[in-house]
């Protein structure tokens, strides 16, 4: 590829595009998370600058949860009386002091928005799918071929770090096979922990197969170095080049680390930009990685002392749900967090606290693949899917919907079964709460029809909210004390307000399901596990999903304020954003 070649989706159109798009978002989100106040102007909006010379209009249709469903055409920006062309750089800069962007914040996210911009042009040039033809597609096909990412955060695809050579090779969209880097670790440095029943040894023979862990035995033997004493750990090779090769220079020079060579089996990069699904052999293991690149609000890396942990958590919620007879009847699964390997840079560790970036650039994961627990004729689809919709405007929820040939209100009613009840049976149950959002969820499909959900990403974000709950010493870690009255936003706020208000628009804009009908079916879920579990009724009124509103919690507002580490990881309920309350579209049905 020629250097100009590198950039041959940035157009002038495609930009044009991508800026209308962006801006859209941002003054929805901001507008939801009252950043912004949009005044009414005959049948249109104005968002004005801080300056006031400078106004944004647009048509937009309100929706419950204060949601804005603006008219990506309508949108114009006018100085004086003057049309100016749409630039979303500029609407940054324009509206910094209401946005409360500052001096030290606001370049960082310009570059957060010049990225995703360009990922999103990246977008625009690629041959279009309908959501008809996606919707019959295998699994990697929907994952790679999503448009969005995060539905709430404008700035999603920032990804500080990559070039565009990287970009083009690592980014899940590109959909371009990746090679991981292997390197042996010295034991006195890192340490492989794994889920009951698995042994280093084996589990490693079996991931890489014997051939090539006899070929990277013998790079050590040739070095003089004894293979037993190494553990192999899984890189990115992004991480490898721009980071371990400088910051691990020591480790290198003194044969802490070896380099080995790339493994032969070829990955996909999945939303995540850091876990990787085995296309080679779909059945084989995700491997995730740490990643030193900023995006949405943190660094990407992974901790080599939060990685000890995490094959016991898995066990220990795999064990939870399939005892439970209320979420085995659902259908739900976990994919496990198998087998972890950490790698312990000691100065680093000396120089720092344990919430540090340095502490987090060598480590990785093997989570389970979904593929071997397909039945007969079934299918997968990440649920970030629900919420694409394709260049004519239709969703793939729509084209699910279709295919299945349930009515809409009988699709969504199989779906929340699969996905929402789930949820509400952990929490009322057990104080156990998930991070469920789109990426986080994996659905298995049968001709369109939602079967059962799989949960992923479990020891890095689920949390036991009973400050007395008696947990495994080596489980201990998930338990956090949170304030009573914040415990239900873990549906309220991940749930309902960043999944369920884009679904319930999608649907209601495509007059596939009004948005009454919609709610009314959470509802109607809502009420069908409650009455089937009479023995927490004092819970159901303690935490109550029926509540008249319940408190707007801000992500773009936590990005804005740090977009570097958004959330403090010491205490994660105290970081939020909390802006007033939403009606809760479940009071009185």
């Amino acid at each position: 590829m020629s250097l100009a070649d590198a950039v041959a989706h940035l157009s002038p159109e495609r930009w044009e595009t991508a800026n209308r798009l962006l801006i859209r978002k941002a003054l929805a989100e901001f507008a939801h998370e009252r950043l912004l106040t949009p005044q009414a102007d005959g049948d249109a909006y104005v968002v004005r600058s801080d300056d006031g010379r400078t106004r944004y209009r647009f048509t937009a249709v309100r929706r419950a949860l204060d949601h804005w469903q603006i008219d990506a055409g309508s949108v114009s920006r006018h100085r004086d009386d003057t049309e100016l062309p749409l630039s979303a750089m500029d609407f940054f800069i324009e509206l910094r002091q209401s946005l409360g962007l500052s001096d030290e914040i606001l370049p960082v996210y310009l570059e957060e928005i010049s990225s995703t911009l360009s990922s999103t042009c990246y977008k625009l040039a690629k041959p279009r799918m309908p959501v008809a033809e996606l919707a019959r597609g295998g699994f990697q096909a929907i994952e790679t071929g999503m448009t969005e990412g995060h539905p709430c955060f404008v700035a999603n695809n920032g990804r500080l770090g990559f070039g565009i050579h990287e970009y083009r090779s690592y980014a899940p969209e590109t959909a371009n096979p990746v090679r991981l880097v292997w390197l042996a670790a010295h034991r006195s440095r890192a340490a492989f922990t794994a889920g009951a029943g698995i042994e280093y040894e084996s589990f490693v023979r079996q991931e890489l197969g014997e051939e090539t862990v006899e070929r990277f035995d013998g790079v050590l033997r040739d070095k003089g170095l004894d293979p037993a004493d190494h553990l192999l750990i899984p890189v990115h090779p992004w991480q490898w080049w721009n980071k371990l090769t400088v910051t691990f220079a020591a480790e290198v020079a003194r044969g802490h680390l070896v380099c080995l060579g790339e493994g032969d089996d070829e990955y996909l990069a999945q939303q995540s930009i850091r876990t990787f699904f085995n296309r080679s052999h779909p059945e084989k293991h995700y491997v995730k990685t740490a990643l030193s690149v900023l995006n949405m609000g943190f660094m990407r890396g992974l901790s080599a002392a939060y990685m000890e942990a995490t094959p016991a958590i898995n066990d220990w919620l795999a064990q939870l749900i399939d005892s439970d007879p209320v979420l085995k009847s659902t259908g739900l699964s976990i994919i496990r967090e198998r087998a972890a390997v950490g790698y312990r840079h000691l100065e680093y560790e000396a120089a720092t606290d344990r919430h540090s970036p340095y502490r987090k650039m060598l480590a990785a994961l093997w989570r389970e693949s979904p593929v071997p627990s397909l039945r007969e004729g079934e299918s997968l689809a990440t649920m970030a899917s629900l919420l694409h919709v394709d260049h004519d405007g239709a969703s793939l929820a729509g084209a699910l919907i279709e295919r299945s040939g349930l009515t809409p209100r009988e699709w969504l009613r199989q779906y929340l079964r699969a996905y929402y009840t789930p949820l509400l049976h952990s929490f009322y149950a057990y104080d156990l709460a998930y991070m469920p959002h789109g990426e986080n969820v994996i659905l298995v499909l049968k001709d369109g029809v939602v079967r059962r959900a799989i949960y992923k990403d479990i020891a890095e974000e689920i949390v036991v909210m009973d400050a007395d709950a008696a947990l495994p010493p080596e489980v201990r870690r998930v338990r956090a004390e949170v304030p009573e009255d914040m415990k239900l936003l873990s549906i309220f706020t991940d749930v309902f307000d960043c999944f369920f208000r884009f679904l319930a628009s999608i649907l209601a804009e495509e007059d596939i399901l009004a948005e009454d009908a919609f709610w009314g079916t959470v509802a109607e879920v809502t009420r069908e596990y409650q009455e089937s579990a009479p023995e927490l009724t004092d819970r159901f009124r303690q935490y109550d999903m029926f509540a008249p509103e319940f408190a707007l919690s801000c992500l773009n507002r936590l990005q804005l304020r740090d977009n570097r580490q958004m959330v403090d990881l010491a205490d994660p309920s105290g970081a939020l954003q909390l802006v007033g309350n939403l009606r809760n579209p479940l009071a009185g049905l």
